[in-house]
Formats: C-alpha cells, structure tokens, sequence
C-alpha cells in the first residue's frame, strides 16, 4: 500500500512540474495567410509598366482572395510623378476580388506617369495579409483636346511663319546679324542657316512681319560682316563663325576652315535677296552690289583638290583636305553644284557635276517602296532635308534631266517617309498619320540624321512642315496635331521645338537655324511660290541649271 501510494504520489509530482514547464513556453505565433495580385492589366496588357492610350486609364487588379474594403485606402497610393496624390475611383468586381482603378477627371495630363503602390497592410476577408508591396507605373496618352484656340488652316499657317521669324529676327546675333547655329549657341552662327534665314526675312517683308526697310538694312547688315569681319578661304565660309569677331568656329578638329555646301546654302539666301530688293534707292542698290561680289568671290572649281571631276566639302587652312569628302549625290547638294556651274568668275563644268555629284548615273535608286517609286538616292530616300535645302530656291516641279524629274522624286520622297511612320513597323508609340517625319535633328543625348533606315522613335516637326509643298493634306494633318493637340510641349517662343519623343517621352528644348528657316520658306513656297520664283529668276542660277542640262518651264 505504501509503495501505490509513492507512486501516485511521484507521478502527480511529475505531472505537475511537467505542466508547470509546459505553461512557462509561449505558444508559436499563428502566421496569418497571404493573398496575392493574381493579375495586373491596363487594356489587355499585363505586367508592372503600362502605356496606355488614354488620359484616364483603368488598372485592373485581380486578387487571389475576397478583399476587405477597410484596409484599402490606408494601403493604396495614387500619386503622379512628383509625388503628390491622385484622387481615384475604385469599382469592385467578383465578389471584391477584382478591383479597378481610375483617375478621376482632371488629375491626370497626357503623356505622363503615375504610380500605383500598394502596402501590405491590404488584407483580405477573413485577415489574410498582401505577400509582398506591389508598384505599377502607368504613362497616360495624349490628351486630345485642343491646347489654343482653333484657327483656321490658312491663319495657322501664317502663324507659323511668323512666330518662327522670330528666331532670326529676335535671336538674330547682334553683331553679325547672322542666325545662331541653335538656341543655346552664344556667339557661334551658322553659314547655311543665315542662308535659309535670309530667305525668311524675304517672306517676313511680303507677309509684313518686318518693313521692306528693315528686312534689307538686316541682310546688308549680314553681308558688311561677311565682307569686312568675317573670314573667307577662297571665297567660301566656315561652317561656324564668331558672331563678334567673324573668326572661324571650328566644326571638328579637322573641319576649322571652308565649308563649300554651307556657303551654297549662304549664297542661295543672298543671290535670292538680290533678286527680291531691285528697287532703286541706295540701300537695296549697294545691297545688289554687295551679293555680287560676295558669290563672285567664291572660287568653286578651287574645289575640286587639285582639278579633279568633283567638288570637295571642305578645306582647311592647316590641315588641308584631311576631311577628304566628295560632294556625291544623291544628297542635299544640288544647290552647290549648280550655283558652281552658274558662277561668272569660277565656274565648273557639267563633266565636274556628271562624274562627281550624280557619280554617272550611280546616284539613280528606282526600287519602290511602298508602292511608290523612288527615282533617286538611298533606300527610302534618307532624311527628309534631302528634299528640303536645294529646293528652298530652286523650284523643283517639271524640273528634270537625264537622271530624274525633281517634283516626282521629291514627292515621292516625302510620300515614302509619312508611309514609314504611318506603318510603323518598328512600333514607335505616337507614330500616325498625323504624327510623322523624319530627318535630321536633336535627339536624346545627341543628334542624328532620322530616317526610315536610322529610326530612333524621334519626330521632328520641320519634316512634315518643310514637306508642305509636296504633300499639302498630309503636312497639314501634322501640323494641326503638332499645335493643336501637342501645343503644350511643341510650341514655344520660336515656333516648334526642334524634335520630340512620344515614345521616351523626350521633348527638346532646342531651336536650330536649319530647321527652322525651311519651315517659313516652304510654307510660303506652297501658299504663293515666292521664294521659288525669285530663285529660279537668279541669273547665275538659270545660267546653272542650263548648263547641267536641266529644263523647266519655270526657268
């Protein structure tokens, strides 16, 4: 009895410090279960980053399990990209596990991102937690309301030309007179683009932006500095020059001297104003005066490096013809070789223009692209300027030789880039059939010569524009998308700005001389032919362009 009783006794002893040890033990936590975003969209695309096509897209969140409403407006975050909230609307859908986000009018702009942030304070019915915090970036559409006052196509046009003036006119160099290379240059101008800028100041005198008086006091005061300040080597101009001092800017480290087709493009402008100011007063006489021995001093045959059948682009007072460029077409060079042939002092031969710039005949294309033939040059025709610089002047409709009509290459030229960008083969958001047009101009970190074979997603409002005389429904379709649906971020003190991205997003801030003087010229060129019908009356131009062995009714 005794030893029962020792037992129970040990055993009741034993329990009770087993169950003493076993109280002292927390219990293990209960890890409450997860959900999770079975699914993210924004109009049938899935994923984390979204483009939509609209300015209030809707993100559709697909969750694993039932959500609890309480928890939601403490674990979401709407916000745009410096931070500040977005107010949204939330709809549920199956049962509350699919909800749908969307701005609410007015808090969203186009073509700009947002973020959505949700916590893991987001629980579900029953306390299961969000397994991990989820971001989705969002990039809005283009808003298409319109950003001014509609006008009329005509009004938008003259618009256009006018504001665009101001480049040259306002931000002319005051010394020089001449058009800055682009609107960050300081004191370095631009040879071509003082051409093209010339040409504007023309179309600023009929469109009475400036008097006639003071458009020809601007070009005399430009062609002072080139005679008096500004050095020449043989004739010709550097592609940069001091704006002050009229000493050369170097271009590169071998290109510090003369610059054959930029002074082409210089003295086309000229030549052109020479035709314009014929009145008899004093200022446009000596103005006549002045022009005449500017291009007669230029030595053109000079260029061809030691008499061969071709010119040279460029030579250098010290390095000579290290750069060693042929101007070969097709290209944006007619205009030199044509000014080279028609000049009275140093003129060249129609050999020199067969064998260099059209290479015999090599310079032909004749593939189509498109459906559309292209007589001349690269496939697809290359940059829109090709179309553009020679043709400020020279008129190119039922303009032909051996090789080509110009008014049938140069239409098909543009007919092929708006195709390109309209396609959109390589899917560049933003490309339309208003929203087109390559050529060269700034892009993201650089600068580029955009083509439909050096595609980098960038539109440049110049090329649809200086196209206006080729493709008139097309280049007005953009540019009516450029003002009035892009007008918030294209449009600025000097007309459009020099190239944008609506795929990166990218907008420039820059302005160039040579973008911006076609647009006032062909915008003009098709409303009135002015600048087309001063060139092709130019002596030394009809002298040219007969001996290359062109014909045109407009000669």
């Amino acid at each position: 009895m005794f030893k029962y009783t020792l037992l129970v006794f040990m055993f009741g002893a034993i329990a009770s410090c087993s169950k003493k040890e076993s109280s002292s033990i927390p219990d293990p936590p209960v890890v409450p279960p997860t959900m999770r975003v079975v699914q993210a969209t924004v109009e049938t695309t899935s994923g984390t980053a979204f483009f939509s096509r609209f300015l209030r897209p809707e993100l559709v969140l697909q969750f694993s399990a039932r959500i609890d409403r309480s928890t939601m407006p403490t674990a979401l975050n709407y916000t745009d990209a410096t931070g500040s909230v977005v107010q949204y609307d939330a709809t549920w859908q199956r049962n509350d596990s699919i909800l749908i986000l969307q701005p609410r009018a007015g808090q969203t702009a186009g073509l700009s991102q947002y973020t959505v942030k949700i916590l893991r304070t987001l629980k579900a019915v029953g306390g299961a937690v969000l397994d991990a915090e989820r971001t989705y970036q969002m990039v809005t559409g283009i808003d298409s309301t319109a950003k001014f006052p509609v006008i009329t196509n005509d009004s938008l046009m003259t618009l256009v030309q006018k504001q665009t003036f101001t480049y040259f006119w306002d931000f002319g160099h005051p010394i020089s007179g001449m058009a800055r290379e682009r609107s960050s240059s300081g004191d370095v101008v631009t040879t071509g683009g003082t051409g093209f800028g010339i040409m504007s100041m023309i179309v600023a005198s009929e469109r009475g932006f400036v008097t006639r008086q003071q458009a020809a006091e601007r070009v005399t005061k430009i062609a002072d500095f080139l005679k008096t300040k500004a050095t020449a080597y043989h004739g010709a101009y550097a592609h940069w020059i001091n704006g002050n001092t009229g000493a050369t800017q170097p271009f590169s480290a071998n290109d510090n001297g003369a610059d054959l087709v930029e002074t082409s493009f210089l003295m086309m402008g000229l030549l052109t104003a020479r035709q314009y100011f014929d009145g008899a007063g004093a200022l446009e006489s000596n103005l006549r005066t002045q022009i005449t021995g500017l291009y007669n001093a230029v030595e053109w045959s000079w260029f061809r490096k030691g008499n061969e059948q071709a010119l040279y682009w460029h030579w250098s007072p010290d390095k000579g013809w290290a750069i060693n460029l042929k101007i070969q077409g097709w290209n944006e060079c007619l205009v030199t070789y044509v000014l080279a042939a028609g000049s009275p002092t140093y003129p060249i031969s129609d050999t020199v223009y067969r064998e260099g710039f059209t290479r015999n005949g090599n310079m032909r294309n004749g593939n189509s692209y498109y459906g559309i033939n292209l007589p001349l040059g690269s496939n697809y025709g290359g940059p829109l300027f090709l179309s553009h610089y020679s043709f400020l002047g020279i008129h190119p409709n039922n303009l032909k030789d051996t090789y080509a009509d110009y008014g049938v290459q140069n239409l098909a030229h543009s007919q092929i880039n708006f195709n390109y960008c309209t396609n959109n083969s390589l899917n560049y958001r933003g490309y339309s059939n208003a929203c087109w047009g390559l050529t060269a101009s700034d892009i993201q970190g650089g600068y580029t010569a955009s083509s439909p074979t050096n595609d980098r997603g960038v539109i440049a409002p110049t090329a649809a524009i200086s196209s206006m005389p080729y493709t008139p429904v097309e280049s007005m379709r953009a540019l009516r998308f450029f003002y009035d649906i892009l007008g918030d971020k294209l449009w600025k003190n000097y007309g459009f700005i020099d190239a944008f991205s609506i795929h990166d997003r990218w907008f420039s801030s820059s302005f160039l001389a040579i973008d911006q003087g076609p647009q006032i010229i062909m915008i003009e060129n098709h409303r009135t032919g002015l600048i087309w019908k001063l060139g092709m009356k130019v002596p030394e131009v009809k002298s040219g362009l007969t001996k290359l062995g062109f014909t045109s009714p407009n000669l």
